[in-house]
């Protein structure tokens, strides 16, 4: 088996931790100051949050580099108008709002975490073809 844990760094990871929970409705299973594990209510691996400059990492040491070129988060998920509505009450600004993505025939939306990484969250499908 092969299964992959994104970790991305982020400059606060209580907060960071904190926002996506409330945002996707995981909750935080490992970790301390400088590390968070991020699971879904399955206990699956949703992402890990990593402080910058902890522990040396090459591409974890420079917080003034670009955050997430060449990076989009992409949540499959079959709650996307609970998460869209969380959202909202966090009155967290969106990228672009709920629509069909002509590609997939999803509906999906994206915004920016607080660290300023792209997610893009849509509706849950497998891919075919």
């Amino acid at each position: 088996m092969t299964k992959i844990d994104s970790i991305i760094a982020v400059k606060d990871v209580e907060a960071s931790a904190q926002w996506y929970q409330t945002i996707l409705g995981c909750k935080r299973k490992h970790g301390r100051d400088e590390f968070a594990v991020l699971v879904s209510e399955d206990n699956e691996v949703l992402l890990c949050l990593h402080k910058w400059g902890a522990h040396e990492h090459p591409t974890m040491k420079d917080p003034n580099i670009p955050i997430g070129n060449g990076l989009i988060l992409y949540y499959k998920t079959e709650d996307i108008n609970t998460i869209r509505h969380n959202v909202e009450k966090l009155g967290h600004p969106v990228e672009e709002e709920i629509h069909l993505n002509t590609n997939s025939t999803k509906k999906e939306f994206s915004l920016r975490d607080p660290d300023g990484y792209f997610l893009t969250i849509t509706e849950y499908h497998n891919y075919e073809g």
